[in-house]
């Protein structure tokens, strides 16, 4: 096997072309194509124990595993549904911090003439509320994915819906940033209105990353509604 280059072995080409069309987490990504590579490095033993060239036995284990387009259906569900996942945990550990800005904006000092600041509050209130709504839909996706799994199917639909539901929050946590920059800018406690924009800003940015790798996951055509799902 070792007189065999890696461009000409049967098996990581195979392992190649699943690793190429499929999208996903990547540690989860490549967990799936080390237990796939596993799963064919055995075949092709027990094969080769009997006497059977290499190349023959790794194609054979190849055709008995299924071609990458019969694979890529099952294996990319199970992907999307780990990218939910993980969507909805930052939802889910993310929307607090929008809600620590929005006790900040309230307790900061707004004894001054200008109305902007108050205006950019109250908005921070509302988006908020939005986080929270977010945040409850994503705990309830963790549950049906996760302990519910095994019990109930998944819904096909679920991993686009946590997508949007990521992007709603990620664009509110991103207008929080900007009513809040506003408000630290004429407020007369602005560090702590500048404090609570940093905590926006950066819960958008992990969101919305988490949301837009969901999106793309959630788009990709799969097969099977209900598959396994990756512990991660």
């Amino acid at each position: 096997m070792n007189a065999i280059s890696r461009q000409a072995d049967p098996i990581e080409d195979y392992i190649a072309a699943l690793t190429a069309a499929l999208h996903g987490p990547a540690r989860p990504k490549a967990r799936m194509m080390e237990e796939i590579r596993d799963g064919l490095a055995d075949t092709v033993a027990a094969h080769t124990r009997d006497g059977m060239p290499y190349r023959r036995a790794a194609h054979r284990a190849v055709r008995e595993f299924g071609t990458p387009d019969e694979l890529v259906p099952s294996c990319q569900r199970e992907l999307t549904i780990t990218q939910a996942r993980h969507t909805a945990r930052a939802v889910a550990l993310t929307a607090p911090f929008l809600i620590a800005c929005w006790y900040l904006a309230q307790t900061a000092d707004h004894d001054q003439t200008w109305q902007l600041p108050h205006t950019a509050q109250l908005l921070a209130v509302h988006l908020a509320g939005v986080a929270t709504v977010a945040a409850l839909l994503a705990a309830a996706t963790l549950a049906t994915t996760g302990t519910l799994a095994r019990w109930l199917p998944t819904p096909h639909r679920l991993p686009l819906a946590v997508a949007w539901t990521g992007t709603t929050a990620s664009v509110a946590m991103a207008v929080a940033t900007l009513a809040l920059a506003t408000a630290s800018v004429l407020a007369t406690n602005w560090p702590l209105l500048a404090f609570a924009c940093v905590l926006a800003a950066a819960s958008h940015a992990m969101v919305a990353a988490s949301a837009r790798a969901c999106r793309r996951c959630a788009r990709i055509p799969t097969t099977h509604p209900t598959v396994s799902r990756l512990r991660d």
